[in-house]
């Protein structure tokens, strides 16, 4: 066997702490058998034998659960984890390093044959479990895509996208992103403290308005408590219902 091929089952075992020895990795993973068809089924594609090549391809989504289309290029130690349910169209580029998980979708959003239709993975980028990556743009290197995230344009190198559609929500500068954090591997694109601005900013919505809520209550109270004329009280009454119909509204 190659070095080529060691090489591959060596990176798997490196990402997965489930895999515990070559054997297993080279018998019971899908994601590894997906990507040695396809390999020859790019060959077939290459060669202009279209038909051989979709009907093999085909074969393995049956066995594996994971659909490559022979047109998409694959790079090298890329590690397909998992991987059911998994969709790389045909004019899909996958770099060096690369990590997919289950339930992902490399797609395109093009009808016109013959363009870019599908995206491009720069290295070492992991696409975390149900993410759709939909047109022919760009994921930098190095970039993490969270889980169920669906993303509609390009991410910056060193980035981490979240949402839908998906937004960035950190992104470092070259110099911040060392050989040493690029080596240490994160399952599943998982970024520490890297919360969603959207829903940062929902929270913070409704703690003001929690807030906003006991003052208008407290207020109530000392009106209650401390205005001795009717009328008085009631236009100070009619004021804070008008307040808190806005609070609700």
């Amino acid at each position: 066997m190659s070095l080529h091929f060691f090489e591959t089952v060596d990176s798997i075992i490196a990402r997965d702490p489930a895999a515990r020895n070559r054997l297993e990795v080279i018998t019971c993973y899908p994601g590894l058998h997906a990507i040695w068809v396809h390999r020859v089924t790019h060959w077939l594609w290459n060669a202009n034998l279209k038909w051989p090549a979709r009907f093999l391809a085909h074969l393995s989504r049956i066995i594996n659960g994971i659909e490559i289309h022979p047109g998409a290029i694959i790079g090298k130690r890329v590690f397909i984890d998992h991987g059911l349910g998994t969709v790389i169209g045909e004019t899909s580029e996958i770099g060096d390093d690369c990590t997919i998980y289950q339930g992902v979708t490399l797609g395109g959003t093009s009808l016109y044959k013959g363009a870019k239709r599908h995206p491009t993975l720069g290295r070492g980028v992991v696409v975390s479990a149900g993410a759709k990556i939909l047109g022919g743009f760009t994921i930098g290197d190095f970039a993490r895509i969270g889980s169920n995230a669906v993303v509609l344009k390009a991410v910056p190198p060193n980035a981490t996208a979240v949402g839908i559609p998906a937004r960035v929500i950190r992104a470092e500068l070259p110099s911040e992103a060392t050989e040493a954090s690029k080596d240490n591997f994160s399952a599943y694109g998982i970024t520490p403290e890297a919360d969603d601005p959207v829903s940062l900013a929902l929270k913070s919505l409704i703690d003001i308005t929690l807030e906003l809520e006991a003052k208008v209550k407290s207020l109530e109270h000392q009106v209650l408590n401390n205005v001795d004329d009717r009328e008085d009280s009631k236009e100070h009454m009619k004021d804070i219902n008008q307040l808190k119909n806005w609070l609700k509204d």
